[in-house]
């Protein structure tokens, strides 16, 4: 890839950094919590390539950025319990899971295929000037290598992301140095993971306590995650031509009907994935099957591979 450009915290900088968003690049900026990786949650590219320069290993969901309610309440809706902690918490260090409004636009990789999205409101002034002059929902990981810790200055994000991103919006270190708290407000709230906000602060604002729940990518159950992107076709892998009454997703040489990627490009095969699944198992009916080209284990055809196998898995495993 390019190099990676370090951008002042200016108004040409996020002038820059906005107009690399819209152009489907990636931007790690900072917020009050951590730096984040920032792509356009709406551009299935942009966030396969979030995916890619992470090395993420698996398609989990990401954190939406958002300036304002107004905003969020274009994508998702708010229960009581989630209205009570926007009021007393954003901008800030809490992420709420919240269902996700028909027709949001957001890509189906943002939320891995569930029908709830993690949505945040930062509070870092220059977060909040990129978001306005972007004017779009960015996903926004921590912006460093999966696995690796957490950045809190610009020269982390390049320590770990060079030469993966466009830029780095540089804002200085970060206030609070700890990823946001999660939490699944309605219809009774849970955290998901503990964070930037406390669990105390939480439960004096609601009113109750808090249920611990997952690790903040099942937001409701374990298993639920690979639930909602299973087709109700049956899937084979690793298929070179298609059987009796079977759809053929292709992939690079071998041709199909649908296809990830004629040219076996991951990246474009990962933006396309979930799309395929939902296409492959409208044409497959109530009685076919659907039959996917093998896809190479490597970069993030670890991740597509792990999500077909869960795809494929009989319906009633754990």
């Amino acid at each position: 890839m390019h190099s990676t450009a370090t951008l002042a915290a200016d108004q040409a900088g996020i002038t820059r950094a906005a107009d690399l968003l819209a152009g489907g690049e990636l931007v790690a900026f900072p917020t009050e919590t951590v730096y984040g990786l920032g792509g356009d949650a709406r551009s299935d590219i942009a966030v396969a390539r979030i995916y890619e320069a992470k090395g993420r290993p698996s398609f989990n969901p990401l954190i939406v950025h958002l300036p304002d309610l107004a905003a969020v309440e274009k994508i998702a809706t708010l229960g009581p319990n989630a209205r009570a902690l926007t009021q007393a918490f954003w901008p800030g260090p809490l992420t709420l899971v919240l269902p996700l409004r028909e027709g949001s636009g957001i890509s189906p990789l943002v939320t891995a295929g569930l029908d709830t999205v993690a949505i945040r409101i930062p509070a870092h002034p220059l977060a909040q000037a990129l978001l306005r002059a972007f004017g779009g929902p960015v996903a926004a990981p921590s912006a460093n290598p999966s696995g690796r810790i957490s950045p809190t200055r610009a020269a982390h994000v390049l320590d770990g992301l060079t030469g993966r991103i466009a830029a780095v919006l540089d804002g200085g270190p970060c206030a609070v140095g700890l990823e946001s708290t999660i939490v699944l407000a309605d219809p009774d709230p849970v955290l998901l993971r503990p964070g930037g906000l406390s669990r105390e602060a939480l439960e004096a604002t609601l009113g109750q306590p808090l249920t611990l729940g997952g690790d903040g990518v099942k937001p409701t159950s374990p298993g639920q995650l690979a639930s909602h992107y299973a087709p109700n076709a049956t899937l084979r892998l690793n298929a070179t031509r298609a059987e009796a009454n079977e759809v053929l997703v292709g992939f690079g040489p071998v041709i199909g009907p649908l296809t990830l990627s004629e040219t076996g490009d991951l990246i474009e095969a990962a933006a396309r994935l979930f799309h395929m699944l939902r296409e492959a198992d409208r044409l497959a009916g109530p009685t076919g099957r659907i039959a996917f080209a093998p896809i190479p284990e490597t970069g993030l055809g670890l991740a597509i591979n792990d999500r077909l196998r869960r795809a494929a898995a009989p319906k009633d495993s754990p």
